[in-house]
C-alpha cells in the first residue's frame, strides 16, 4: 500500500474467513447493491463480478449475457480466506490512474474481521481533495451490505 492517506473500513461477520472471502468475492454481485451511488454507470451497471485469479478483472457488468462492462481493476493477490488485493479506478480517470484496495480476512473468536484499506491516491492526479473521506464512508456502507449477506456480528 502507498504511504499516502488511505480510506479504511472494517466489519466483523459471524462466519469463518474462507466463507467471508467467498461471500466478498463470489457473491459481490448479490451484496453490492444497485441503486446506490457506488457505481460508475448506475443506469447500465447490473452487478459487480470478480474473475477469481491473480490477473482477473473486477468488472462492473453492463451486459449480463456477455459479462462485459467497465473494468474497475485487476486482481493482484488472491489468497482465499486471508487476503485480496486489487487495483481500482473510476470512470473518468485516466487509464494509468489506479489505486489499490487490500481486503484482509482475520479470524476472531466469533467470526471474521474484514478490513479494507484503499490507498495509492498519489497516483490519481484527477482525484479531488478529500476523496479518501468519501471512500472511507463508501467502504463502510458497502461493508454493511456485505455483512447483511455474510452474517453480521
Amino acid at each position: 500500500m502507498s504511504t499516502t492517506t488511505t480510506a479504511n473500513a472494517s466489519v466483523e461477520v459471524a462466519v469463518d474467513p474462507e466463507t467471508a472471502f467467498a461471500v466478498f468475492t463470489a457473491d459481490i454481485g448479490a451484496w453490492w447493491k444497485r441503486g446506490t451511488p457506488y457505481w460508475n454507470d448506475g443506469e447500465r451497471g447490473q452487478q459487480l463480478r470478480f474473475e477469481p485469479e491473480v490477473g482477473g478483472r473486477l468488472i462492473e457488468v453492463h451486459d449480463l449475457e456477455s459479462g462485459e462492462g467497465f473494468e474497475i481493476g485487476r486482481v493482484l493477490v488472491w489468497e482465499p480466506g486471508r487476503r485480496l488485493v486489487f487495483t481500482w479506478r473510476q470512470d473518468g480517470w485516466a487509464a494509468a490512474e489506479t489505486t489499490d484496495v487490500e481486503v484482509r480476512f482475520e479470524p476472531t473468536k466469533q467470526g471474521t474481521r474484514v478490513s479494507v484499506e484503499h490507498g495509492g491516491w498519489d497516483r490519481v492526479g484527477s482525484a479531488p481533495a478529500g476523496i479518501t473521506e468519501g471512500y472511507t464512508h463508501g467502504w463502510a456502507k458497502l461493508l454493511g451490505y456485505f455483512a447483511e449477506k455474510a452474517g453480521v456480528r
